[in-house]
């Protein structure tokens, strides 16, 4: 049994969020009673990410029917379903001037779309108060139905992203709720719906994963026409959450990311503090591939 590391490297190490802008986007998204991914989930990047005035929107609340081994989000049953919030979302958006908003959401497993019709509103509403605005998405599985990631792929987002989170023998331990071919099927569909739309998927290194699982998960999602792949550390964010098994070294997520590259990824970011939105705009560019900004 692997015994967990006590101090983090210093390639690890991130300053404490402060600073003016910081401080305005907190105030915003209480002002207009929103979630975000950056604060429920604990990320290590939130300082970076708010002082460039880019956040990472989390709809449907903020307790997910899941209980994940490694995520911070609270497990609960979840608040009726605001409709208001699509609208609070775009003038979010529309008050901080952004050209590329990425928006998640915490799993509905309650709820008979699993939450993809207020999806697809939110992704209409970013679109008609900021036209000029590329929309990402981070989503759920969906419980593997077609029929609600129609309704949220008709929306047409810039980007659909579905992270597959780790190997699929850890999904057990790591992702008791989901099941790996049915998080594959999603990506694969939703690139067969709308094959200009690209795709993105994102895993973490740290749970007791093998190299040789690693480059046999790159190599089902390169088979499943993946454009994008995000490679980050897992760290753990409280003592009741999974032990972090290793922290893995710059030299070896550079290996990842060459190993991706060859094997036809059009962009692969792979660090220790990579997240699937950090950077996200920067992700698309460097993929190469054009995203629409409006209908």
């Amino acid at each position: 049994m692997a015994i967990m590391p006590t101090r983090r490297p210093e390639w690890l190490r991130v300053r404490v969020p402060t600073g003016e802008n910081y401080e305005e986007l907190k105030r915003l998204m209480r002002s207009k009673a929103l979630h975000t991914v950056c604060e429920e989930a604990r990320c290590p990047n939130i300082g970076e990410c708010w002082a460039h005035r880019t956040a990472t929107f989390m709809i449907l609340g903020s307790i997910c029917t899941r209980s994940c081994g490694f995520c911070a989000v609270a497990t609960g049953r979840p608040m009726a379903v605001d409709w208001e919030e699509p609208r609070r979302i775009a003038e979010a958006v529309q008050q901080m001037g952004l050209r590329h908003v990425v928006i998640t959401m915490v799993n509905r497993d309650e709820l008979r779309d699993g939450g993809a019709t207020i999806f697809a509103a939110t992704i209409r509403w970013v679109r008609r108060l900021n036209p000029d605005c590329a929309v990402e998405v981070l989503t759920s599985d969906f419980k593997g139905s077609h029929e609600a990631l129609k309704v949220l792929m008709d929306a047409r987002p810039s980007v659909f992203s579905h992270n597959v989170e780790t190997v699929p023998r850890l999904y057990l331990r790591v992702r008791p709720q989901a099941i790996y071919q049915r998080s594959l099927d999603i990506l694969r569909t939703a690139k067969e719906m709308y094959p200009d739309i690209p795709t993105k998927t994102g895993f973490m290194l740290g749970l007791g994963e093998t190299h040789d699982e690693v480059i046999e998960l790159m190599r089902d999602l390169r088979a499943n026409e993946i454009d994008i792949l995000t490679i980050g550390q897992y760290l753990q964010p409280t003592q009741q959450h999974l032990p972090i098994d290793r922290y893995v070294t710059p030299e070896e997520f550079r290996e990842y990311a060459r190993e991706g590259k060859a094997m036809g990824f059009r962009h692969v970011e792979s660090g220790p503090l990579v997240r699937s939105s950090y950077h996200a705009w920067d992700q698309v560019k460097a993929a190469g591939v054009e995203t629409a900004v409006a209908d």
